[in-house]
């Protein structure tokens, strides 16, 4: 098959990371793919195959004739038999160009949060609705989000299903050369995500504080970037902890920082299924996280993890300790999760699940 994956952006998150990890397994099983980024960015993506960038502004994007037009153009050169958007404004652009220039390649949603806590409007929903209407399928994150976007969209239940986010094997290297300190100092807890207010980073700020307050030499490592980072650092320096909490902005090493953490943490207000905490699995690394979206679907209490109701400070401060401690039913879980990582999760796995579904909605 002939296959574009349109993204936001060269950026190194979850939606796109995915996206080009996905797109070079197709690429295994004998598929033509090509990774096509709608606005600019500054990152390099983990795809050695061909990606076109459109370097869009994204003020535009609710009227950019010109960027529907080059998509167009693409999709008559290159001849797709199939369309993924991936998330966040890609549903706009592929449905906008669709709908202006009537070309008829079927498009696959690539759903990857819970949608309808964003849709605070009538008008939001009305304009979710107008753009779902040149989809031909949805591939959610996870039954979570799945269940949540047929409930906000009254979208067909033969039309949307549930294919995970997944991870690559690959064998972590040493701690990083400029980190060695750091990871000297004492346990160190990392989180990777943008600065964004659903990542909750001042919440973490807040119960990292605590966390220093009982084991002082704790160090935690914000990967990341986004609008609210200079707000979360003065929080750290108004709390007087920013000798423990170091901002490293986008890294192309959270691999080897994952499988050398004491713990990942992770307290957001919403999430689809983040990639990170399979990681974080697959590394044997704790994951304490606050439960929601799709995250309880893999991350269960007692088994693979430490999943905390929003708002339970103390239970998340807890189970810090208890990692901290080496509690004897640490080990336990952490090889619980890698296994289920393996059985479940890996993305040469879930390539062919996306096959799958490609070729049904191809037919």
């Amino acid at each position: 098959m002939k296959i574009i994956q349109l993204i936001q952006r060269p950026q190194l998150r979850g939606a796109e990371i995915f996206a080009c990890q996905l797109s070079s397994h197709l690429e295994e099983l004998g598929n033509e793919v090509i990774v096509v980024t709608i606005f600019r960015g500054d990152s390099k993506l983990p795809f050695s195959g061909k990606i076109i960038e459109l370097n869009l502004k994204q003020g535009y994007r609710f009227f950019d004739f010109k960027g529907w037009k080059e998509f167009h153009k693409i999709i008559k050169e290159f001849k797709p038999d199939i369309i993924q958007a991936n998330a966040a404004d890609t549903l706009k652009f592929a449905s906008s160009s669709k709908r202006i220039f009537k070309w008829s390649v079927p498009i696959i949603f690539r759903n990857a949060n819970k949608m309808g806590d964003f849709i605070n409007s009538s008008l939001k929903l009305k304009l979710n609705n107008f753009y779902l209407q040149k989809i031909n399928s949805v591939i959610s994150v996870s039954k979570e989000c799945e269940n949540n976007f047929r409930e906000t969209f009254f979208f067909p239940h033969d039309e949307i299903q549930t294919i995970e986010i997944g991870v690559e094997e690959v064998l972590p290297s040493g701690i990083p050369t400029d980190l060695e300190k750091i990871f000297k100092k004492g346990p160190v807890f990392c989180h990777i995500g943008s600065f964004v207010p659903e990542k909750n980073h001042k919440g973490l700020v807040k119960i990292f504080k605590r966390i220093v307050n009982n084991f002082p030499d704790s160090q935690l490592l914000l990967i990341g970037k986004g609008k609210l980072q200079e707000e979360s650092k003065s929080l750290v320096y108004d709390l007087n902890i920013e000798s423990n909490i170091h901002f490293l902005n986008y890294r192309n090493d959270v691999f080897d920082i994952l499988a050398h953490s004491t713990a990942y943490l992770m307290p957001s207000f919403i999430e689809g299924l983040p990639a990170v905490i399979l990681e974080a699995m697959y590394c044997k690394t704790p994951v304490v996280a606050n439960n929601v979206g799709g995250i309880g679907e893999v991350l269960i209490e007692g088994q693979t993890g430490w999943p905390i109701s929003v708002g339970d400070e103390d239970k998340f401060v807890n189970a810090v300790a208890d990692i901290i401690k080496k509690s004897p039913y640490v080990d336990e879980r952490v090889e619980a999760a890698k296994e289920m990582v393996m059985q479940r999760f890996l993305n040469s796995i879930i390539a062919r699940r996306f096959m799958e579904a490609y070729k049904k909605v191809a037919d």
